[in-house]
């Protein structure tokens, strides 16, 4: 089992769930989270003042997927989020070593 983490531009949560789920993924976790990369940042201008925006809004993604499914998992989000502009995000694929679903007790791929 494959543990992918991405970060997207929040705008893009729609068409990344629709597009996931179009190709088998039963379920995910989403985040709204800050942070900062290559764009490190901007100004804003709020009544009158200047602000400097150090983190941008930015939304996390975990799902859990069989292995046989994360590069196509992985390709799908790529090719969804992309805006081709600085800051649409990461995508980050760890090993899981256990699954267990609380409410069966069902363990690994049957946990998913």
């Amino acid at each position: 089992m494959k543990m992918i983490i991405a970060t997207i531009k929040p705008f893009k949560l729609e068409e990344v769930r629709e597009a996931l789920t179009s190709i088998g993924v039963s379920g995910l976790m989403v985040t709204e989270i800050k942070g900062f990369g290559a764009q490190a940042g901007h100004t804003e201008i709020y009544r009158g003042a200047e602000y400097e925006v150090n983190f941008v809004p930015k939304v996390r993604l975990d799902l859990v997927v069989p292995s046989s499914l994360a590069d196509q998992v992985v390709d799908t989000i790529t090719q969804t989020a992309r805006t081709g502009k600085i800051g649409d995000g990461k995508i980050f694929v760890l090993d899981v070593a256990q699954a267990v679903r609380v409410r069966t007790g069902e363990t690994n791929h049957d946990a998913l």
